[in-house]
């Protein structure tokens, strides 16, 4: 009786042993991660569409996983293998599989910052996502002056300069460059207060015009205190018919960027310049942001109808041509001396 007892109970104890044996086997290498102590993050794409074999192949040679079959296991299993979201992930050694497939399951996916600094115009904002790697300038620039998509938005211009709102942005690497001007669309259109159409009617302006105001406010100050009376210099030469004589929408119609005009290019006719041509260029030269916005939408009163640099970062404001001679001489004075302090110090 002893024994039989005994067969029985050996019977039904192997497999059992077998069996936690396999259990504690296919936890430590199924379960676990490859090496808990391995916590530095890798960063992994995944393309949109992309096989999950092949993920999971990328991720045992990038060394994240034991075996590529481990997580394919996993998520055959769990029904994960679907799920799976597009974009940038950092994942780690120390990570068990479930939470690897928990993290490219949730679309929990890295993001890159992209800046867009008040005035940039498009040709910068194309550098900086280039820079970013979230997507090519050449893209974006094919995109942010698409007919089609200018026609969505209902903007009827060359471009969506002007229109794409200077902040900091975060997208994830393969992002569409739709999504990314439509993104900085939406955000203009949050800061567009309601006042702002109504006071564009009081000004006789359209959207795109004080966009285009904006941008050269933008351009032409150094420091937002200054603004509202560059802003008032603007509006006073198109209320009294003086071209707006304006350095920056010549450089951006000559699209020469980062060098000094000449006197040639000043007489040289093109569409942006303002020292040919009478009124605003056809659109903005850069993207306004909100304090520009609000100068030209409600620029101080004064009689100015000239400013200057003074060659400290500020500028020098004239009611009339014969004070404003006075201010350029002075300014080239200030410059001259310094040239020569220079030198002398060398």
């Amino acid at each position: 009786m002893n024994n039989f007892l005994t067969r029985i109970l050996l019977t039904l104890a192997v497999p059992l042993i077998i069996g936690m044996f396999t259990f504690y086997f296919m936890n430590s290498y199924f379960g676990k991660p490859l090496n808990p102590k391995k916590t530095q993050l890798v960063r992994i794409e995944v393309p949109r569409n992309s096989n999950f074999r092949s993920l999971c192949k990328t991720l045992q040679k990038k060394k994240i996983i034991r075996h590529w079959r481990v997580l394919d296991l996993h998520a055959r299993f769990g029904g994960d293998d679907t799920k799976i979201k597009a974009g940038e992930y950092e994942l780690s050694a120390s990570m068990t599989p479930k939470e690897i497939l928990t993290k490219l399951s949730s679309g929990e996916v890295y993001k890159r910052s992209i800046t867009v600094k008040e005035g940039a115009n498009i040709w910068e904002i194309a550098v900086a996502i280039q820079a970013s790697e979230i997507a090519t300038s050449k893209d974006f620039l094919k995109a942010v002056q698409d007919k089609t998509l200018l026609s969505k938005a209902g903007i009827k211009s060359e471009s969506f300069e002007g229109y794409l709102y200077p902040e900091t942005y975060n997208f994830s690497k393969g992002e569409t460059v739709e999504r990314i001007i439509w993104t900085m669309l939406e955000q203009g259109e949050k800061k567009w207060l309601p006042e702002f159409s109504t006071r564009s009617d009081e000004l006789n302006l359209t959207r795109h015009e004080v966009l285009t105001l904006a941008s050269i406010i933008e351009k032409e100050s150094g420091n937002f205190d200054e603004q509202g009376i560059i802003g008032s210099v603007f509006h006073n030469r198109m209320e009294t018919l003086v071209k707006l004589q304006a350095d920056p929408t010549v450089i951006y119609g000559l699209r020469k960027f980062g060098r000094a005009l000449t006197k040639k290019d000043l007489e040289t006719p093109n569409p942006y310049n303002t020292y040919v041509n009478y009124g605003l260029p056809p659109g903005p030269i850069g993207n306004p942001g909100e304090s520009a916005i609000k100068a030209a939408l409600y620029p101080e009163d004064t009689s100015f109808l000239y400013f200057v640099a003074d060659g400290k970062g500020r500028h020098v404001f004239s009611k009339t041509l014969a004070e404003h001679n006075e201010a350029v001489h002075n300014y080239r004075s200030y410059l001259k001396s310094q040239t020569e302090q220079t030198a002398n110090a060398q």
